[in-house]
């Protein structure tokens, strides 16, 4: 997967929406919570975790269209989906294509546009990179961000994914923030993904090969 187009806005009246997120089945941290059926993530206290059961009723509440498949993170100002891809082993040798990589997601953007006219909703385009594709040596993530602006507001919001290793495919993690808080949410969210681990036999180490550098 190469990340959700998710928007900030509500598809429906300010008030209703409160009322249906607060009837979804949030388990609120400190704690650890299921990530599908492939690993585990510890919630911060003050952060709340939405099973993947749930995660499609409440990326329509944000005025995004529904998805199967998503987990949802929730955590001071910005929210997260976390979805596994299950591509299978990635060559450590395997280099992100830029371009190829933009051109893919606009393509995605076109199909999920016109789904977004059928139903009334606004429609989103992709502004491209606000932080190009790039390799974390660090947290051994992959990376990129880009800037996203809805048809119905002037203001852009920032899709900013990681990929997670794992032996069979990728966690594939999209933080939802906005341009200016943008630096701090990501280094909150890398805090927060020091307690995401793979369940047993899901990870890289236990497939006999290490993940160096993509």
């Amino acid at each position: 997967a190469l990340g959700a187009a998710a928007a900030s806005g509500a598809a429906e009246p300010e008030q209703d929406v409160g009322a249906e997120m607060r009837k979804l089945p949030w388990q609120v941290g400190p704690g650890t919570g299921d990530v599908g059926s492939r690993s585990k993530i510890e919630i911060p206290d003050g952060a709340r975790l939405l099973p993947e059961s749930s995660g499609s009723r409440f990326l329509e509440l944000r005025g995004n269209l529904p998805e199967q498949g998503d987990t949802v993170l929730i955590r001071k100002g910005w929210w997260a989906t976390l979805s596994f891809d299950e591509s299978g082993y990635v060559k450590d040798d395997e280099k992100l294509d830029a371009d190829a990589l933009l051109a893919s997601m606009r393509k995605n953007e076109d199909r999920a546009n016109d789904e977004r006219k059928k139903r009334g909703m606004p429609t989103l385009v992709n502004e491209g990179w606000i932080v190009p594709p790039h390799y974390d040596p660090a947290t051994k993530y992959l990376e990129w961000g880009v800037r996203l602006r809805s048809s119905d507001s002037p203001q852009p919001v920032v899709n900013y994914t990681m990929r997670l290793l794992s032996r069979h495919g990728s966690e594939t993690v999209v933080l939802v923030t906005s341009p200016e808080t943008l630096q701090q949410d990501v280094a909150d969210l890398h805090q927060v993904l020091g307690g995401y681990k793979f369940n047993a036999g899901e990870t890289c180490a236990e497939g006999g090969k290490r993940w160096e550098r993509m």
